[in-house]
């Protein structure tokens, strides 16, 4: 049977996690692949120098500025109406980056990815994350390892420590989405091929963004983004409010895009009834 929206969002729920299995077209996978091989030689890119990035992993950061196919990302039909229901569609892009996985890595270190945000634990949602399989994701090749029900501790892992964990695994073309609260990290890679996937993190309106959209985009490239990429950047407000320029929203003030936007203080209907949308 199919899973519908709500069956995802209850897992996640629940679980903390969801697979959303298979719904990638292999033609996007082939193209995000293509892609990265391209920017990795262009780049020079080379493993990072710690254990939290890895030494046989190649990360590649800001991909929204570096090929027209990354913009297929973040607004994928199929993921992120999941993600607007664990956070709201006021959400934003928090990153976009590739994550691939080379035989001889170790484990990554067990982390949340909202620990630097510093709020008690459990609190509601206010990072969710997912990662895009361009390989089959394996417990031998380094899936993304994962402690159910961990979104609701009290407490972030140790870090270092190795709390109990199960592999996600999942076939090429699939995505896992998680509460950003959830403990989890990649695997290692024992198997003999390298481990390919894109990591698309969004968090909510009012947080600020992992990678620096406004800044690391520039604002011509940001001019051709299709309007809700462009929202999810950072060119919109959060409730017709938060990030507005002069009581206007920057799609406005900065793309010469009107969009319709009118202050929260514009909304109050005569009578004090304000419109929350």
């Amino acid at each position: 049977m199919t899973q519908t929206v709500q069956d995802h969002l209850e897992a996640i729920r629940t679980r903390g996690y969801t697979v959303l299995e298979n719904v990638i077209e292999p033609a996007l996978v082939d193209a995000l692949n293509a892609a990265l091989d391209r920017l990795e030689a262009a780049l020079g890119t080379v493993p990072g120098a710690n254990a939290f990035e890895g030494h046989h992993t190649i990360r590649i950061y800001n991909l929204l500025a570096r090929d027209p196919v990354f913009r297929a990302v973040p607004v994928h039909p199929a993921v992120l109406p999941v993600v607007e229901g664990v956070l709201d569609p006021g959400c934003l892009i928090s990153s976009l980056s590739s994550i691939s996985i080379d035989p001889g890595e170790s484990a990554q270190p067990i982390h949340a990815d909202d620990t630097l945000i510093g709020l008690p634990r459990p609190h509601p949602a206010l990072v969710c994350n997912s990662m895009w399989a361009l390989t089959d994701f394996t417990e031998q090749n380094g899936a993304t390892r994962i402690v159910p029900g961990s979104h609701r501790f009290d407490t972030t892992p140790e870090y270092g420590s190795h709390p109990d964990s199960i592999a996600a695994e999942m076939p090429k073309g699939s995505v896992l989405v998680w509460n950003g609260s959830l403990w989890h990290g990649g695997g290692a890679n024992r198997s003999g091929q390298r481990r390919v996937g894109i990591a698309m993190n969004y968090c909510a309106g009012f947080i600020r963004q992992q990678e620096n959209q406004q800044l690391g985009i520039p604002l011509e490239l940001v001019k051709t983004f299709e309007p809700r990429l462009q929202e999810l950047v950072g060119f919109g407000t959060y409730r017709h409010l938060i990030g507005h320029i002069d009581k206007r929203s920057p799609a406005q003030a900065l793309l010469g895009r009107e969009d319709g936007f009118q202050s929260v203080w514009d909304r109050i209907r005569p009578g004090g009834d304000q419109d929350p949308q």
